[in-house]
């Protein structure tokens, strides 16, 4: 059986114990044993995270300090990292390795709350959103600094509301990426303000598949590594070995 650790908390607006109950029954309904904390003191046992399959944060703001190591070690050790704005790239808006690792931050949410805007999925072949339709939401949408490193997987159109950024060109922003980490995944879908967006039927199976494909990395991770010596340096890696 699969493990995953939730760990929620953080500003409240963006309703982390709620979005956790959400991931929660969703990763205990794909045979998952799930453990929720609100406590960033979950992340401080080093050894038991390199036990997991799948790290879900859903923490906004706040400090990680020296814990992000221990986070990041697990995830170079093959361990999944998933989740959302309220959780990923509005976590932890000081420490620059986690921003490094999660392939992102949140920058600015033009027109605030209540924007109306499309997510366009631009890679159609991806499992992780093959047969998913663009779609319309209504929340914040999000302007990022993105990793160019990154696979993008969905973008929305900026800009839409005014403010300065729209002296600028027209820009895609990505919306959905996927990033390695070592022998880790990361998937962020940078949805999710509140828990009424998560609860969203498109956005839960968008998020199931991201935290499937991420957990699955490890084994993969495994199989690339006993067959690789390089694979601890992850040099000589074809992408889709892992």
């Amino acid at each position: 059986m699969k493990k995953a650790l939730i760990v929620w908390g953080g500003w409240d607006g963006h309703q982390p114990e709620q979005v956790a109950a959400i991931f929660e029954q969703q990763l205990t309904e794909a045979g998952f044993s799930v453990e929720v904390s609100n406590t960033l003191e979950a992340f401080a046992d080093a050894e038991k995270l390199k036990s997991l399959d799948l790290i879900v944060p859903q923490w906004t703001m706040g400090k990680i300090e020296q814990l992000v190591d221990n986070v990041s070690a697990a995830v170079q050790s093959g361990v999944g990292l998933a989740g959302t704005h309220g959780g990923l790239c509005d976590a932890f808006r000081e420490n620059v390795d986690w921003q490094f690792m999660t392939g992102g931050q949140w920058v600015a949410h033009p027109g605030n709350d209540g924007v109306e805007y499309t997510v366009n999925i631009t890679n159609n072949s991806s499992p992780l959103t093959a047969d998913i339709p663009d779609f319309k939401v209504v929340s914040e949408q999000y302007y990022l600094h993105v990793d160019p490193a990154v696979e993008v997987l969905a973008t929305t159109r900026f800009p839409i509301t005014d403010g300065p950024h729209a002296f600028n060109k027209a820009v895609d922003m990505p919306v959905i990426w996927t990033k390695r980490w070592g022998l880790g995944r990361v998937y962020y879908n940078s949805l999710g303000h509140q828990a009424d967006i998560i609860d969203m039927a498109i956005v839960r199976q968008l998020m199931l598949r991201g935290f499937l494909w991420c957990a699955e990395g490890k084994s993969v991770a495994k199989q690339v590594a006993a067959t690789n010596p390089q694979a601890s340096i992850y040099t000589g890696m074809a992408d889709n070995q892992f």
